[in-house]
């Protein structure tokens, strides 16, 4: 079933047994990324590894560094 279709029919009980209406899809969605992504920030602190910048020093790791740049003009 849809999420719309199954809002919906959440609205419609909700309705005939006089209590508030769900919240439609999709309302929440940002905080609970949000949390999520404090959450395994968390996680990574209390395990001992880093919690912010984790995606760029793996990457530093394996990937060769960049070689110097030079200024265009002297």
């Amino acid at each position: 079933m849809d999420a719309i279709q199954q809002h919906m029919l959440d609205t419609y009980r909700a309705a005939r047994l006089d209590q508030a209406p769900p919240p439609p899809p999709g309302t929440h969605d940002v905080r609970t990324l949000r949390e999520l992504r404090d959450y395994r920030r968390f996680e990574a602190v209390l395990s001992g590894r880093l919690a912010h910048g984790r995606l760029r020093a793996a990457l530093g790791r394996l990937l060769p560094s960049p070689r110097p740049r030079t200024p265009a003009c002297r």
